[in-house]
């Protein structure tokens, strides 16, 4: 910031964000009512080809939406509000839980005990073959799910209870409207969407440490354009209060810092890379043990 003064000129809310997660929602809305009739293989094929892209690309709004980066930090119940109704195409509430235990993540990057992104020793222990390593990454869904539980629980909030009120009761009419097969597209979407799937490239690329002492990797290929820019990850977490939608202007500014770094352009390949690189694992990552004092969410 001192070399580069005008990257404050970017942290201000995306305004646009508003009105993609509306789209996105539409989108998957219409989904759902068109799946009702088809045969059980055209629901599972289009929820993987189509749902599970819509799905994905909606985390990552709502970990935009987790930054207060829809309406800004002076409006930050707004933001809450938006990711309940951002998460409800998703099936299972997830918006204000990612939001509490991301903020560790951004806070004590590797902590041990708080950030729940790093695996748990038995997934590092018992995911470290090959074929194990590939049925880590198609489950990856229920490991995220779980780990919070595991690593660092937390009571439940009020905004956690209205989240799953409102998202049980959004299922409900779902069914209700449209049937079994509407339901299972979304479902289905979720799961297919966040495990065995080219976006999912992300969760590995990100901190996974393919070189040491690298422990945060940045993607500029073209997924980026389905994904708020989450591949500027160095950019994100130097930056966490700029949207994604600015990133790239980061790294054009800041050049110097960001063009020599050890960055990915394929997902896929990271995914493969890691299932067939016999010296990484879910252990490959920078554990820190914190010290002073604590404060989470």
């Amino acid at each position: 910031l001192a070399k580069h003064p005008e990257i404050k000129a970017l942290m201000k809310p995306d305004y646009n964000l508003i009105w993609v997660v509306v789209l996105m929602v539409v989108a998957q809305l219409t989904a759902f009512y068109l799946v009702k009739d088809l045969d059980w293989k055209w629901v599972v094929f289009w929820a993987y080809v189509f749902g599970s892209c819509i799905s994905h690309s909606m985390t990552l709004a709502i970990h935009e939406i987790s930054h207060n980066s829809a309406f800004g930090n002076s409006k930050a119940m707004w933001n809450r509000w938006f990711g309940i109704f951002a998460n409800l195409p998703l099936g299972l509430p997830y918006s204000i839980s990612f939001k509490r235990y991301h903020m560790d993540h951004h806070r004590y990057l590797g902590g041990d005990g708080i950030d729940v992104d790093i695996p748990t020793n038995f997934e590092g222990w018992f995911f470290c073959t090959r074929f194990r390593k590939f049925i880590w990454i198609v489950l990856q869904p229920f490991f995220y799910a779980i780990r919070p539980l595991c690593i660092n629980p937390k009571p439940i909030s009020r905004l956690e209870i209205i989240n799953l009120l409102a998202q049980l009761t959004f299922d409900v009419a779902i069914y209700y409207l449209w049937g079994v097969k509407s339901i299972f597209y979304m479902l289905a979407g979720s799961v297919l969407g966040l495990g065995l799937h080219p976006i999912s490239g992300h969760f590995i690329a990100e901190h996974y440490m393919f070189l040491k002492g690298h422990e945060t990797y940045s993607y500029y290929g073209p997924l980026n354009l389905l994904t708020f820019n989450v591949g500027y990850h160095n950019e994100h977490h130097d930056f966490p209060n700029i949207p994604g939608k600015s990133l790239p202007l980061v790294k054009k500014i800041a050049a110097e810092y960001y063009d020599n770094l050890p960055q990915y352009n394929s997902w896929i390949k990271v995914l493969y890379d890691f299932v067939m690189d016999d010296t990484i694992s879910p252990y490959s990552r920078m554990k820190r043990q914190l010290k002073g004092e604590v404060k989470q969410d």
